[in-house]
C-alpha cells in the first residue's frame, strides 16, 4: 500500500517567544494551507518544536481544544491552571483538554541547552466540558495510549480519534488496521515497505511499522 511523506526540513521554521517550530498538520478547519497537511479524525496540527535554552512560552490560554505535548528530549516546566507546578522529562506526555472552562499555561525549557518537544492539538467531539489534565509515561518496547477512548474509562481523554506512542526497540514491529497518520520523532524504520526516519510526517491506510533501530514513533488513528 502507497503512502504519503512530509519531510520536516521542507518545511518553514517558525515559532513564537522562546521556542522554534516546524508546523506540519494545520488543518483547515484551523486555518491550514497547501503547505501543511490536514490531520485525521478531530486531529488538527502537529507542530515539532525546541524551546531556546531557558526559553518560555509565556501564559497564554486555550479554550475548546485538546492540547498534547510530548518530550523527546530534555524537559519543561509546567505552570498554569492545570496542574501548576509539575515537570516533564524526556519520554513523558501530558494531555490537556480545555474544555468550555479553559486553561492558561506556561510551558518552560529549565536548561541551558535546547530541548524538544511535539505539540499536538485535537478538537474536542463535544463542547463544554470541564477542563482536565492526565501525565504519561513512555515506556520502551510499548506502544502507549495517550489520548483518545470510550467515555467510560478514565485513564485517556475520551475521543474516537485515537494517539499512541510506540517506544520501540530495534526490529520490533507493530500494526494497525484502517487509515493512519504516523510521525517519527527518534531512529529509522521500515512503514509499508519504505524507509521513514526521524521527522517523517507518513499518511496511509493499513500501517505495517519495524523499527531499524530505536524509534519513537506518534501514531493517530480513528
Amino acid at each position: 500500500m502507497s503512502i504519503q511523506v512530509l519531510h520536516r526540513d521542507k518545511l518553514p521554521l517558525g515559532g513564537f517567544a522562546g521556542l522554534k517550530e516546524h508546523r506540519l498538520v494545520i488543518d483547515q478547519r484551523i486555518g491550514g494551507d497547501n503547505d501543511t497537511w490536514d490531520g485525521l479524525g478531530n486531529f488538527v496540527y502537529l507542530a515539532d518544536a525546541r524551546f531556546q535554552p531557558n526559553g518560555e512560552t509565556n501564559m497564554h490560554s486555550h479554550k475548546e481544544i485538546d492540547v498534547i505535548s510530548i518530550i523527546v528530549e530534555g524537559g519543561i516546566n509546567h505552570e498554569g491552571s492545570l496542574k501548576h507546578g509539575q515537570s516533564l522529562d524526556t519520554d513523558q506526555a501530558q494531555a490537556q483538554r480545555a474544555g468550555g472552562e479553559g486553561f492558561s499555561h506556561n510551558e518552560i525549557n529549565p536548561d541551558d541547552k535546547k530541548n524538544r518537544l511535539i505539540q499536538l492539538w485535537v478538537l474536542p467531539e463535544t463542547e463544554g466540558e470541564p477542563a482536565s489534565y492526565k501525565l504519561y509515561n513512555l515506556e520502551q518496547g510499548k506502544l502507549t495510549r495517550i489520548y483518545g477512548g470510550s467515555k467510560d474509562q478514565d485513564k485517556t481523554l475520551d475521543s474516537h480519534t485515537i494517539m499512541e506512542v510506540g517506544m520501540l526497540s530495534a526490529n520490533q514491529e507493530i500494526s494497525k488496521n484502517g487509515e493512519f497518520i504516523a510521525y517519527l520523532t527518534r531512529g529509522k524504520g521500515q512503514l509499508n515497505n519504505e524507509i521513514v526516519k526521524d521527522g517523517d510526517l507518513i499518511r496511509g491506510d493499513n500501517l505495517n511499522f519495524k523499527a531499524v533501530d530505536d524509534v519513537q514513533i506518534i501514531i493517530i488513528t480513528i
